[in-house]
């Protein structure tokens, strides 16, 4: 872990995500973050981080033999089979 790390607040809201945190998350300037208010703190995560979280939680209602793209492409093959 990481320790903590004052910033403050600039103009306009802004705020710089340290280095060590840029470099850990592998962000680079243009990368695009989510940033959720939660529990009355500020969590920024990346969006593959984001993907991860969500397949993880559908996994503990879905076995793992189980796949729900290809259900999906198969339900739309018949659809379009008619």
């Amino acid at each position: 872990h990481m320790l903590d790390i004052r910033a403050k607040l600039a103009e306009g809201g802004r705020i710089v995500i340290p280095v060590e945190y840029r470099q850990a998350l592998g962000l680079h300037v243009g990368d695009e973050v989510i940033i959720r208010l939660e529990d009355g703190e500020v969590r920024i995560f990346t969006p593959q981080q984001a993907i991860k979280r969500a397949q993880e939680l559908v996994r503990r209602y879905v076995p793992e033999e189980r796949s729900l793209s290809d259900e999906l492409l198969e339900e739309r093959k018949m659809e379009r089979e008619g």
